[in-house]
């Protein structure tokens, strides 16, 4: 079966210039903003084999672009710390993001529960998705992708899982089903994976992050199962039977909760303009060499 890049009744409203504090993607469902975190589908077809990734950042860039978990309709913007626009650096031979990297809607690690494998509570966001295909995507699209592992990572005590998944389109795509199947044909890349995510904020001053499980990627019926669990909190989430803490949950499609908005009140969402991305400092594109890294 075929799918398309992004299924025709969605869309990326711009507003804003790219790396500027006023950027927001909001997504739009024939032609009406909706949430990625709540509104799109989290399964692209009834078998749920194929699911539906959200592209919060394009592979080779920097800045670190999610879903706005607080404000209306949680479009994508770039992450602040201390006032500033939030870019990742570049630890030497990583460039970027080594994947394109986004979120599973309608998925929420939730914090008020302890996995019981990792000894860490979830870190109240949505699931978080590497796609490794070999086309770089864009900030916003939603992807159809196909589950193969994932790895957990204990950030800051929290568990935050990363689900490695590959575009069903991908030319690759027919001979990843599992998560052997990656080194088999991609060599190196979990491993690059694991690096990038142990290093990548020690430039900011911070330690080395840690993995459970030793760093080793868990296959495919792992990864579906912490999506069924992640899925299963964000229903509880939605319809109001778990606390959403600085959440929003303002949605158009779920009709049955409580926190369903009509069509007619999304008039104040600014029209999309598209404008150009802003001049990024050129600090950005610094290397940073990590003693331990691989070469």
């Amino acid at each position: 079966m075929s799918y398309g890049k992004q299924p025709s009744e969605f869309s990326v409203r711009k507003v804003g210039a790219p790396n500027t504090l006023d950027f927001r993607a909001f997504i739009e469902k024939d032609g009406t903003p909706v949430s990625p975190f709540h509104d799109v589908p989290l399964y692209a077809n009834e078998q749920q084999t194929v699911l539906n990734m959200i592209v919060e950042i394009p592979r080779w860039t920097n800045a670190k672009l999610e879903i706005s978990k607080e404000e209306f309709l949680n479009p994508i913007k770039q992450d602040i710390k201390k006032g500033k626009l939030r870019f990742v650096r570049n630890c030497f031979p990583h460039k970027g993001y080594l994947w394109n990297y986004g979120a599973f809607p309608r998925t929420w690690e939730d914090p008020n529960v302890v996995h019981p494998e990792t000894k860490a509570k979830g870190d109240n966001d949505p699931l978080d998705v590497c796609e490794i295909g070999e086309l770089v995507g864009y900030t916003g699209q939603i992807k159809q992708v196909k589950v193969l592992g994932v790895m957990a990572l204990l950030d800051e005590e929290e568990t935050d899982w990363k689900i490695i998944v590959i575009d069903v389109n991908d030319p690759l795509a027919p001979k990843l089903n599992d998560i052997e199947d990656v080194e088999r044909h991609l060599p190196g890349l979990l491993r690059a994976t694991n690096e990038w995510f142990r290093i990548y904020k020690i430039p900011d001053g911070k330690p080395e992050n840690q993995f459970a499980f030793s760093g080793e990627c868990k296959n495919k019926k792992y990864a579906l199962e912490v999506i069924r669990e992640c899925s299963d909190a964000w229903e509880r989430l939605i319809t109001g039977k778990q606390r959403p803490g600085d959440i929003n949950l303002a949605n158009v499609l779920n009709e049955s909760s409580p926190d369903h908005v009509d069509p007619a009140q999304l008039k104040n969402i600014p029209r999309g303009d598209s404008q150009p991305p802003a001049t990024i400092d050129g600090s950005v594109d610094k290397w940073f060499f990590i003693s331990g890294a691989a070469v």
